[in-house]
């Protein structure tokens, strides 16, 4: 299905929206991100999420008129960051729970990233979603992770590894399965992060 929610009537309109308890839409929400962990986003259509959870077409245009707009709004709901209370008291102790909290969710995240293929460089609201869920608020927890270093004096603010801790931590998490068959576990991204992170910053 295309942005344009090619599978359905184009004359949906925004019409008053029902309404739908909370417990309900969130089970349409995990229907649709279900179906695109395991069939592709692509793949999806409103229809297939509405026969799966056993309710009219309509009754999900009412509330999303667009497949993006469904699926964003199933991203944003889901978004839970992972990074937020870390605080261990120094800053390779925090970079050691990052690593350790992203390879709790690893598994999950590298499918759903795949999952989205092409589509998420072609649908702007849906890379958004994808970048306001998945990425951005994790940047700006490890953001504040690296900003205590600095005062701490651990680290000086211009390091020049520091720019690339996150592009370090998240892109091993994408890498691992192409490169080795195997989702990057926590055991696994404490490891890399105590033999490439820890050296980059000069800590230990």
């Amino acid at each position: 299905m295309t942005s344009q929610a090619a599978d359905g009537p184009d004359t949906v309109t925004a019409s008053r929206r029902s309404k739908i308890t909370p417990e309900r839409e969130r089970e349409f929400f995990d229907a649709v991100l279900d179906q695109i962990r395991a069939c592709g986003y692509e793949a999806v259509t409103m229809d297939g999420v509405a026969a799966s959870t056993r309710c009219s077409k309509s009754t999900l245009y009412r509330q999303w008129k667009t497949k993006p707009q469904f699926v964003a709004a199933a991203l944003r709901a889901s978004r839970s960051p992972r990074f937020a209370g870390i605080d261990t008291g120094t800053l390779a102790g925090d970079l050691r729970e990052a690593g350790r909290a992203v390879g709790d969710w690893s598994g999950d995240t590298s499918v759903l990233l795949q999952a989205f293929g092409h589509a998420v460089t072609q649908d702007r609201e849906l890379q958004q979603a994808l970048r306001e869920t998945l990425i951005e608020p994790e940047l700006a927890a490890l953001g504040r992770i690296i900003q205590r270093g600095v005062e701490r004096g651990e680290v000086a603010a211009d390091h020049p590894a520091l720019p690339y801790v996150a592009a370090q931590i998240f892109g091993v998490l994408r890498a691992r399965p192409v490169l080795e068959g195997e989702f990057a576990d926590p055991d696994y991204l404490v490891r890399f992060v105590e033999a490439a992170v820890l050296p980059a910053l000069g800590l230990t």
